[in-house]
């Protein structure tokens, strides 16, 4: 109970980090779309402040005896605060106390009118936006394809800590709603042309992994995404396992097919048992399977280190009594109702399964 409490608060804290690091970022360019019109202003104050200096002393009606106090008087004439309590004598110089009042504030209120707009309506923000939020990453994660498979492959990486950049170039608005919910930058765009790639990061991103039903397409951007990275992982959805093979073994992209990652879990249903899906190591695909030991099971008459041996599975945990035991010792012996999961290939854990339904 005490693991599990650990792991569900070391969850939440990763998850309260993660929501802040988003904030952060998303402050950070924030203040970057805030900076233009900071420019803008600063140059109407330098460029108003040089130009009064020069009119005031060519009419006479020198501000002090000094560049700076001709900027200083334009700041307050912007913020409607002259120096003094006389108008200039010369209509040029007059001028300034009305027209500088409604440069800077126009500036400035367009500034923090467009930076409210962002800040309290971040779901409404353009394609330009999210296109500087994935800048900000670096060794992160491409998803090419926002379906129902892109979609689950985001929030697992999400809930991995993983940062993650989208595209999809028409999106199911409640898909890309949840996943905007969760920080993600989502670009609306054609992930064939290369600008798209080139928005969200690929040349920086450790990986790329491509959900679309389409092969061709799939391959078109394994390709291009290559070219601008050549380090880059890639992770493709195939739909023949001899083709996939094939692009593994000629280009190293890691090509999945989604008939072979669904058929273990048909199966397993279909006996009674929890598979997940399979995950290569050294070229053998291996499950983790959950099985509870029925009464005339004939494993009930092995060890868990003669079990091992056996069906080549490894025995990663035993539960009995709402109590796990993890990596159980190789001398103990089952009992009728104990939850077992073992770690195999689908061969060794067919095998497993029938001994357990044996009667």
């Amino acid at each position: 109970m005490g693991t599990k409490n650990q792991r569900r608060n070391q969850h939440n804290r990763n998850g309260r980090f993660r929501r802040l690091r988003a904030a952060w970022r998303d402050t950070l360019l924030l203040v970057r779309e805030f900076i233009q019109p900071l420019t803008y202003f600063a140059l109407a104050i330098v460029g108003g402040g040089v130009l009064y200096y020069w009119l005031s002393n060519y009419y006479g009606e020198a501000v002090g005896n000094s560049l700076v106090e001709a900027l200083y008087q334009v700041l307050g004439l912007t913020f409607l605060q002259p120096l003094g309590d006389n108008l200039p004598e010369h209509l040029p110089l007059q001028l300034f106390y009305f027209i500088m009042p409604i440069i800077g504030i126009s500036i400035l209120a367009q500034g923090l009118t467009d930076f409210g707009i962002l800040f309290f309506n971040r779901r409404e923000r353009s394609k330009e936006w999210e296109m500087a939020v994935a800048s900000t990453f670096q060794n992160h994660i491409v998803v090419i394809g926002l379906g129902h498979l892109g979609y689950r492959v985001t929030q697992k990486l999400y809930e991995l800590d993983r940062d993650v950049a989208v595209i999809e170039l028409n999106p199911d608005q409640d898909l890309f709603a949840e996943t905007q919910s969760m920080g993600i930058p989502v670009l609306k765009d054609d992930a064939r042309r290369e600008v798209a790639l080139e928005a969200a990061g690929v040349a920086k991103a450790r990986s790329i992994i491509l959900c679309t039903q389409n092969d061709s397409m799939n391959l078109q951007i394994a390709f291009k995404a290559r070219k601008l990275n050549p380090l880059i992982r890639v992770v493709l959805r195939i739909f023949d396992d001899d083709f996939g093979q094939s692009l593994q073994e000629q280009f190293g992209f890691r090509a999945m097919s989604a008939t072979g990652m669904a058929a273990p879990t048909f199966a397993a249903a279909a006996a009674d048992v929890d598979v997940t899906r399979p995950i290569t190591v050294e070229g053998e695909a291996l499950s983790l399977a959950r099985l509870r030991l029925a009464e005339h099971s004939d494993l009930l008459a092995y060890t868990v280190a003669e079990v091992e041996q056996a069906y080549e599975v490894s025995v990663v945990l035993l539960r009995e009594d709402g109590r796990s035991d993890f990596h159980p010792a190789g001398e103990r012996r089952f009992k009728v109702g104990q939850v077992m999961g073992v770690l195999g290939g689908p061969e060794q854990i067919s095998r497993l399964v029938d001994a357990n339904n044996e009667r």
